[in-house]
């Protein structure tokens, strides 16, 4: 009997104990609140780093059709230049052909004397020199109508190449851009933000007075307030975010690319307490930049599905702040 109330206490405790830890179990399984956040968080920063990359490689083909351009319009001269020195030297051959009686035996023999000899001597010698230095500049300038041809080549064949890449960046970014207005429809109903365009007006009162061009930045960045993000744009319907910040610079006069990474490249870079309205603040891994607007805010363009908006400087990690020159 012993042992068998030994086994049913054993047997009591055991369901006890399963009573106990099958809610916790089943609590652990259901998804966190803060889960559907971080994946759209993830997913967004994800789509940012292949939209940036996207940004720099269309920023790379704008230098390089400015360099086709610029090696065609010195082409066009170079050829022209070519094509004289070949008719200059072939003149300077059928003149040699004609004229070749006049040696230095046959110079000799007329007459004149020393005086003339050296004289036709001497012009003999200007000929030779001149038709050497015709026949050098011909050479030089084929060279170098080469030489510009071959680098228009290369530029040629390495934009055919981005070209190429260009479209494998839009169908990536179409890809992710898809998974993420999924999972923001799962978590909030809807995939994109409405856009908020009196959020600029609501704002107008809190626009910082500041001078000079940095002012100008610091306005257009506040009445960007509420537009939507749109990938690879630079407004003024939306922006991404090293759109807004080369708009907003533009509008103040000031040229930089449309690329963060690019953009802390172009910028003076500063310590965090010389941070004034107008300055650029820098994410990290630089996939990520806004407009500092003062008193510990920025205004940027914040992932696909959202809308632009003024929040506090350190909503992520930071890699450095940088001053328009």
């Amino acid at each position: 009997m012993s042992s068998l109330r030994n086994l049913l206490r054993t047997v009591a405790l055991a369901g006890m104990s399963a009573a106990l830890i099958a809610p916790s179990a089943v609590a652990r399984a259901e998804p966190s609140p803060a889960d559907p956040t971080r994946r759209i968080e993830a997913s967004s920063g994800e789509l940012e780093r292949v939209v940036e990359a996207y940004n720099k490689l269309r920023e790379e083909i704008k230098t390089n059709e400015a360099a086709v351009a610029r090696l065609q319009a010195r082409i066009g001269p170079l050829e022209q230049q070519t094509e004289q020195s070949r008719a200059d030297v072939a003149e300077l051959a059928s003149t040699a052909y004609k004229n070749g009686s006049l040696r230095t035996a046959d110079a000799l023999l007329r007459p004149g004397g020393s005086a003339a000899l050296l004289d036709r001597l001497g012009a003999l010698d200007q000929l030779t020199r001149q038709r050497q230095e015709r026949i050098s500049g011909f050479t030089a300038n084929q060279r170098q109508l080469l030489d510009e041809k071959a680098r228009l080549d290369a530029t040629l064949t390495r934009q055919a190449a981005q070209a190429r890449q260009l479209a494998a960046g839009r169908k990536q970014i179409e890809q992710n851009l898809a998974k993420l207005y999924e999972l923001r429809r799962q978590a909030y109903g809807a995939a994109t933000e409405r856009p908020e365009p009196r959020a600029a007006t609501t704002e107008a009162k809190n626009v910082p007075a500041v001078a000079g061009g940095a002012g100008v930045a610091v306005r257009y960045a506040f009445g960007a307030l509420g537009k939507p993000y749109i990938w690879a744009s630079d407004g003024p319907d939306g922006y991404d975010c090293s759109g807004l910040t080369s708009a907003a610079w533009r509008a103040a006069g000031k040229s930089l690319p449309h690329n963060a990474r690019m953009q802390w490249g172009a910028v003076t870079h500063i310590g965090r307490g010389d941070l004034r309205p107008g300055d650029l603040i820098f994410y990290s891994g630089l996939g990520h930049v806004a407009l500092y607007v003062g008193d510990g805010q920025v205004i940027d363009a914040p992932s696909a599905g959202r809308n632009v908006l003024k929040r506090g400087m350190n909503m992520m990690p930071i890699q450095g702040y940088g001053r328009v020159r």
